[in-house]
C-alpha cells in the first residue's frame, strides 16, 4: 500500500459566509493509493468555530420521528430528504445515519449546525436520519451506543425502507466528536454482513475519540479535563479504574470484517490527531479500507466541513454506498 500525503495551502477565501479553508483543490488524485485507503494532509489558515449553518432549499425535513423507546424515554430522529414531485424512477436512495457530538452529554439533532449537516447530506442525494440519543451523566455507557444501534435497526425495517424509499442493505453512518466515537464503534461491532441488524456499510468519523482507556488517553495526549468528561460518560470515578473504557473504544473493536472508514482530524484540536491515526493504522493492518484526512489547525468535528471536505465525504459515501443522483436544487443559503 502506498500512502499519499498532500499539503494544500489555501488562498484567502470565503467559507459560504464564514471563514474558509479556501479553495482547497480536493480534486486530490488518489490514483496509486493502496486498497486500504489514502492519507492526505491539508493546510488551513487559523481556526474557527462551526461555520455559519446553511439551509438547503428543496429539502424536506420530517421532525421528531420516534425510532424507539428506552424505559420511558422516547428516542427521536429527524429525516432529511429531497422533495420529489413524482416518485423516483432511479431506485431507492441510500440512508445515512447522522449522530451529533457534544461530549456524550450535550448536543441535539435539531441544533442549527447539525440540522444543516442533515440537509446537506439530503442535498447530495442521500436520505439522512439525524438522531438524538440518551445523554450523560443521567445515562451512561452503553446507553448511547445502544440507541445508535436501535436507530439502524429501525431504519432497516421493511416499513421504514418503504416509507422513506431507501435501500436497507446499504446504510452509512456519519458523526462528529462524541458522535464520531459512536459511529466508529457502531461500524466496528460484530462480524456479520453489513446489511443485517445494526451493521453499516460505510463510516465517516470527524474528530472522534477512539481510545478511551487511561493508557490511551495519556499516550495520545488527551486533555485531563476531557479525560474527566469521558470518565463521567462511562460511569467511572476515573479512567484508571474504568473497566468499560476499552469496550467503549473503537480502537479495540477492529477486525477484518469492518466496513470502509473516512476519518478526519485537525492537528492541534481537542481530540489529539494520534487518536485518529491509531484507528486508521489498526484498520489498515486488518486490511480494512481507511482514508485519513488531517487538517492543520484546531478545527473540530463539523467545523471541518468546508466545501472541499463536504465534496470528499459525499464522494466517499457515493463510492461505498452507491446513490441515485441528486435532483438539481438551488444553492444553499446562510
Amino acid at each position: 500500500m502506498r500512502d499519499m500525503f498532500c499539503t494544500i495551502r489555501p488562498r484567502n477565501g470565503r467559507h459560504r459566509g464564514a471563514v474558509a479553508l479556501g479553495a482547497l483543490a480536493l480534486a486530490i488524485i488518489l490514483a496509486g493509493c493502496g486498497q486500504t485507503g489514502a492519507s492526505e494532509h491539508l493546510s488551513a489558515d487559523g481556526s474557527f468555530a462551526n461555520p455559519q449553518p446553511l439551509e438547503y432549499p428543496g429539502i424536506q425535513v420530517t421532525e421528531d420521528v420516534q425510532y424507539g423507546v428506552a424505559g420511558s424515554e422516547p428516542l427521536l430522529l429527524d429525516v432529511c430528504r429531497q422533495r420529489q414531485e413524482t416518485p423516483s424512477t432511479a431506485g431507492p436512495r441510500r440512508a445515512v445515519l447522522v449522530v451529533h457530538g457534544g461530549s456524550w452529554r450535550a448536543g441535539d439533532k435539531a441544533s442549527p449546525h447539525w440540522r444543516s449537516v442533515c440537509e446537506w447530506l439530503a442535498s447530495e442525494g442521500f436520505v439522512a436520519f439525524s438522531i438524538n440519543y440518551r445523554l450523560a451523566p443521567l445515562f451512561v455507557f452503553p446507553a448511547q451506543i445502544e440507541d445508535v444501534r436501535a436507530a439502524v435497526r429501525w431504519i432497516r425495517q421493511p416499513d421504514q425502507a418503504t416509507r422513506f424509499d431507501i435501500d436497507p442493505d446499504r446504510i452509512g453512518a456519519f458523526g462528529g466528536s462524541a458522535g464520531g466515537n459512536l459511529v466508529a464503534l457502531l461500524g466496528l461491532e460484530g462480524d456479520d454482513e453489513w446489511n443485517v441488524g445494526s451493521r453499516v456499510s460505510a463510516v465517516v468519523d470527524l474528530s472522534g475519540p477512539t481510545d478511551l482507556t487511561a493508557e490511551g488517553a495519556e499516550r495520545t495526549g488527551v486533555d485531563s479535563a476531557f479525560q474527566a468528561i469521558t470518565a463521567q460518560y462511562l460511569g467511572c470515578e476515573s479512567l484508571v479504574t474504568c473497566a468499560v473504557a476499552e469496550q467503549a473504544s473503537p480502537l479495540y473493536a477492529v477486525d477484518d470484517t469492518d466496513p470502509p472508514f473516512f476519518v478526519a482530524n485537525s492537528t492541534i484540536e481537542l481530540i489529539p490527531l494520534a487518536q485518529s491515526e491509531d484507528l486508521v493504522k489498526r484498520l489498515r493492518a486488518n486490511d480494512v479500507e481507511a482514508t485519513l484526512v488531517t487538517v492543520d489547525g484546531s478545527l473540530h468535528s463539523i467545523a471541518l466541513l468546508d466545501d472541499a471536505m463536504r465534496t470528499r465525504i459525499a464522494s466517499f459515501l457515493r463510492a461505498k454506498l452507491g446513490v441515485t443522483p441528486p435532483v438539481a436544487a438551488a444553492d444553499p443559503v446562510p
